[in-house]
């Protein structure tokens, strides 16, 4: 797919809500559908330009792809686009008959097979677990075919019954000028089919609920907030369809030490004034475990020292980001009367004045 400003095709701004976003499609679908206009190569391009950016605006999570990584990153979800008017109403179908007040130019001799939802896992890593990378188990509760019954809705031993009103098609039609108006059959209830003797188990659903466990590669360096999409482990699709996918939101935990900025990794250190003064060999901590950091004399508060290749592992190229330590100087509240004469000693030496605390300290009046 090439580039395109979906906002722009629909005419709606960036901080539209689902409901303009809807509205703005569906005044373009009427306007551009191919019965509407036959022949017309270019209200057909319109057409399906604006149910392709209808799609990917609707969904909360292609939006949020869209709008960070643009019409390259949703190829990630596996959206494509839309090949042909087919496409678009099977997807939409919902749309079209009960907004709209038409369907598709063909008839089906059933009801269509209809994509799974997609589902959505949020999965708490740590801040190690981003650096060197992990394999978790999730669990994960999705509707599955029922058991019992096969997925049929019918008591075993019976079978469902095609409806007669409808003949199957789930929908009745009647022709309205250059529309084919629909509507859902009201006997029953678009499934095309009745079931006299429902499922015991899954009350004619046809499906239950049941926790599946997977298990998610997590790439070192994957930052907080990114989606890993696992097709075909969403909900079951009903008349044939396929399944959805699943979308694990990764969420990263706040971390006692390090912050990260990119692949670099930021702490904080605190040393004495004096091996800031005089400089030192101290352990430090990295996401690997303690390194030892010369600090050299003369270390003034906030001076940073880089460890290169410290940080995280960068998630789309080689190497390592860095680890940068923020050096924190701590004064002491209290001084041993020793301690207090040789920093005094040390103040003649740079004319510094300094508080006597010797002398004796005036007195207030109290109230």
């Amino acid at each position: 797919m090439r580039d395109k400003d979906y906002y722009s095709i629909l005419g709606v701004s960036r901080t539209a809500s689902s409901e303009e976003i809807k509205r703005a499609y569906r005044q373009i679908a009427v306007k551009y559908h191919p019965d509407r206009n036959p022949g017309d190569r270019e209200a057909e391009e319109k057409f399906k330009e604006a149910a392709e950016a209808y799609e990917v605006l609707r969904d909360p999570e292609k939006r949020r792809v869209y709008d960070q990584y643009g019409v390259e990153g949703l190829q990630g979800t596996g959206f494509q686009g839309f090949s042909n008017f087919d496409d678009i109403f099977d997807t939409f179908s919902d749309l079209f008959g009960d907004i709209f007040g038409f369907s598709s130019r063909r008839r089906s001799s059933g009801p269509r097979p209809v994509r799974g939802a997609d589902l959505r896992y949020d999965l708490e890593i740590t801040l190690e677990d981003v650096a060197k990378g992990k394999e978790v188990e999730i669990e994960v509760p999705r509707e599955e075919p029922c058991d019992r019954c096969g997925g049929t809705g019918a008591e075993p031993g019976t079978s469902p019954e095609t409806c007669p009103m409808c003949g199957g098609r789930g929908q009745v039609y009647r022709s309205q000028g250059f529309f084919t108006v629909t509507t859902t059959c009201p006997r029953c209830r678009g499934k095309g089919r009745i079931i006299q003797n429902p499922c015991k188990k899954c009350r004619g659903r046809g499906r239950i609920t049941r926790t599946r466990k997977l298990k998610v590669k997590i790439p070192p360096g994957v930052d907080d907030g990114s989606t890993m999409r696992l097709t075909g482990e969403g909900e079951m699709g009903e008349y044939g369809g396929p399944p959805g996918d699943l979308y694990v939101v990764i969420r990263v935990r706040p971390h006692d030490i390090f912050t990260r900025e990119n692949d670099d990794l930021i702490c904080e250190i605190p040393i004495s004034f004096v091996q800031a003064a005089l400089g030192a060999s101290i352990h430090v901590p990295t996401i690997d475990g303690e390194e030892t950091l010369e600090i050299k004399p003369g270390t003034q508060p906030g001076d940073v020292y880089v460890l290169k290749g410290k940080g995280v592992k960068h998630l789309r190229a080689r190497g390592y980001g860095d680890l940068k330590i923020r050096m924190r100087v701590v004064i002491p509240r209290k001084l041993t009367k020793q301690q207090e004469d040789i920093l005094r000693q040390f103040a003649i030496t740079t004319n510094d004045d300094v508080s006597d605390h010797t002398k004796r300290k005036r007195k207030f009046p109290m109230f």
